[in-house]
């Protein structure tokens, strides 16, 4: 039996994690991973930077990226496995992205140096969680969690809301750019399982190929719920930990809050898929 573990849902410097590409490796090759999938997000630039050391280390790193998206109204991840980098239409897409998330920010940090902010963010797509980090940092608040709760969380004062992408738009971007396209953590939506099939049936068709049945915060009963909707619906299982470093830390790489376990089994079937 392959006791081999992987994790296909991590996140850099690039984006809103705390460890940088290289770090990453390194953080990976600690915990034992065979595999891991850098999924920042709207932004690939990290996958280049981590992949001469991942070579080195004897781990495989799947390219990937993580597009926030708009499905009726509620906010959905999208995560692309396998993407093809260099996509000419990705890379002008999430460019976009980014853009929009630039003019977001300047909107919700008004009041903040927003140029001291990009200096401690370097070249790196900035997400609330940047921005929460840097007030923490900052002395402004007296954790991290507190600038959600109070600013910069979903319909509070300070919280501003951005041009997002289709979900089924995002899936074909994705699909485009020679990805898989896995719909991450399906229960933190808050949707009901009719409106969670509703969801799975407009998907599809635009290619979904997966579900993020694997995941930190999940229960047993909860990942087994997730696994048997896969199977019903004919999509591959995938999983990750969503690690983000310090601005999660609860969450630990390829084990998440302790209890995470992803079989190399589920990166095998997503490449017999695949090829």
């Amino acid at each position: 039996m392959d006791h081999r573990i992987i994790d296909l849902h991590v996140h850099s410097t690039e984006s809103d994690g705390t460890l940088t590409p290289e770090d990453l490796v390194a953080e990976a090759k600690k915990a034992g991973l065979a595999a891991f999938a850098l999924t920042d997000h709207d932004t690939c630039q990290g996958v280049c930077k981590a992949m001469p050391l991942a070579a080195s280390a004897g781990i495989e790193l799947i390219p990937g990226i993580e597009l926030s998206t708009d499905y009726h109204g509620k906010e959905v991840h999208i995560v692309g496995l396998y993407i093809d980098i260099e996509n000419e239409q990705l890379l002008k897409k999430t460019a976009e992205y980014r853009k929009c998330r630039s003019e977001r920010n300047a909107l919700m940090v008004e009041a903040l140096p927003m140029e001291e902010l990009v200096a401690e963010n370097p070249d790196c797509v900035i997400t609330r969680a940047n921005i929460a980090r840097f007030l923490y940092e900052h002395g402004q608040i007296k954790s991290v969690r507190e600038a959600f709760d109070r600013y910069i969380g979903d319909h509070c004062k300070c919280y501003v809301g951005r041009l997002k992408v289709a979900s089924t738009d995002a899936v074909r971007l994705i699909k485009e750019a020679g990805g898989t396209a896995i719909l991450a953590h399906p229960l933190l939506y808050g949707l009901s399982n009719t409106n969670l099939q509703k969801m799975i049936d407009e998907l599809k068709p635009a290619g979904l190929d997966g579900l993020e049945a694997i995941y930190s915060t999940y229960t047993t009963g909860e990942e087994q719920q997730m696994k048997r909707l896969a199977r019903e619906n004919g999509l591959l299982i995938s999983g990750g930990s969503d690690f983000h470093g310090s601005n999660k830390p609860d969450i630990a790489l390829g084990r998440g809050r302790g209890h995470l376990y992803i079989p190399y089994s589920v990166l095998t079937d997503i490449k017999n898929h695949r090829f």
